[in-house]
């Protein structure tokens, strides 16, 4: 490891100020290259993360939907059953629904 050190000592050396300040800069804008790299990767990211929340969101809304339709229609069978006498009138729709063996 001590060889390196002398090696990059050395060649900092005959850089001189001009040499380190441009070795520095060019250092700088590769971590600027790379932080630029992640950051178009995380939107990329973001945005397709951002259409599978849509798709789900839709589906959900959907969902909901036809839970509120089953139980509008559940609401009006039970109304009409209890209007016919079949409920709360003493019949048993599940013995009505199943023949006995």
């Amino acid at each position: 490891m001590m060889g390196v050190e002398a090696e990059v000592a050395g060649v900092l050396a005959q850089l001189g100020a001009a040499g380190l300040i441009g070795l520095m800069w060019l250092s700088e804008r590769r971590s600027a290259h790379e932080r630029e790299r992640q950051v178009n990767e995380l939107h990329d990211r973001i945005r397709g993360d951002k259409a599978e929340l849509g798709v789900l969101l839709a589906a959900l809304e959907a969902n909901t939907r036809a839970m509120v339709s089953l139980e509008a229609g559940q609401r009006r069978l039970t109304a009409a059953l209890e209007r016919s006498g079949a409920v709360g009138g003493g019949i048993d729709p599940e013995q009505n629904s199943h023949p006995r063996a």
